[in-house]
């Protein structure tokens, strides 16, 4: 393995448990790494350390000061899109905190994107999509949550980018991290519902036939289920309802 391999593997293991121990509040802010504190606790050099350093940066959850160290900075200066941090939010102790926020995102975009798709996709974007939400019975109904999850995420990546608006196809990564989150963390029934395959099924076709309105219904139901999750989620794990969650 070359040098700068072995560099960015260090990196990234100093990234997957520094990053998850900020995002969970366990260095409040204000708090200070030093560099040498840092190399120190990992065992890895000054330049790897660097590495990690400049990622957290540029997600704005930490600034690096001369001669001060690298300061934990407040949530509110964190870019809560970054993919990274929703995945560590999402495995932390604000889980249903992070998908309250990001059912609530996906409520807001992806209806609208949906109704955008039914009059700006692509014919070859509609025949995706047909096929995708095909593939998607069929692995969900024989349980294959993996490979549901890999259809899953390109469908609703489609329907984004399809919309023929810029914005919402740039968060295509956001709402991939949250399929994935569901998945990885255990929220998905071993079988998905009938009813949310039929939905895909009904968004893949209205868009395929031009249907606007019905489009965006019916991806208003999709999120409005996983929306009906997280309450239940939240309940479980005795966190206080929302107003959308009653």
């Amino acid at each position: 393995m070359g040098d700068g391999a072995r560099s960015g593997t260090l990196h990234n293991r100093v990234l997957a448990v520094l990053g998850p121990a900020i995002a969970a509040g366990d260095y409040r802010p204000g708090h200070v790494f030093t560099l040498d504190r840092l190399e120190a606790d990992f065992g890895v050099s000054r330049t790897v350390v660097r590495e990690a350093v400049r990622v957290l940066e540029s997600m704005g959850m930490v600034v690096s000061r001369p001669r001060i160290g690298v300061k934990v900075q407040p949530a509110t200066a964190w870019n809560v899109f970054d993919p990274y941090l929703i995945r560590w939010r999402l495995a932390g102790r604000g889980r249903v905190a992070e998908l309250r926020s990001l059912t609530e995102l996906r409520a807001a975009v992806e209806p609208a994107a949906a109704a955008a798709a039914a009059v700006r996709a692509s014919e070859a974007g509609r025949a995706r999509l047909a096929e995708l939400s095909e593939l998607l019975t069929v692995t969900g109904e024989a349980g294959d949550l993996e490979t549901f999850l890999r259809h899953d995420i390109e469908f609703h990546r489609l329907v984004l980018r399809e919309s023929g608006n810029e914005m919402f196809a740039g968060l295509g990564d956001v709402i991939a991290e949250v399929l994935i989150g569901r998945t990885v963390h255990h929220l998905m029934p071993a079988h998905p519902r009938p009813e949310a395959l039929r939905l895909h099924a009904l968004v893949a076709s209205a868009i395929g036939a031009g249907l606007a309105d019905v489009a965006q219904a019916a991806m208003r139901s999709i999120v409005a289920e996983v929306r009906d999750e997280v309450a239940r989620l939240a309940e479980r794990e005795g966190e206080p309802p929302t107003p959308w969650d009653g």
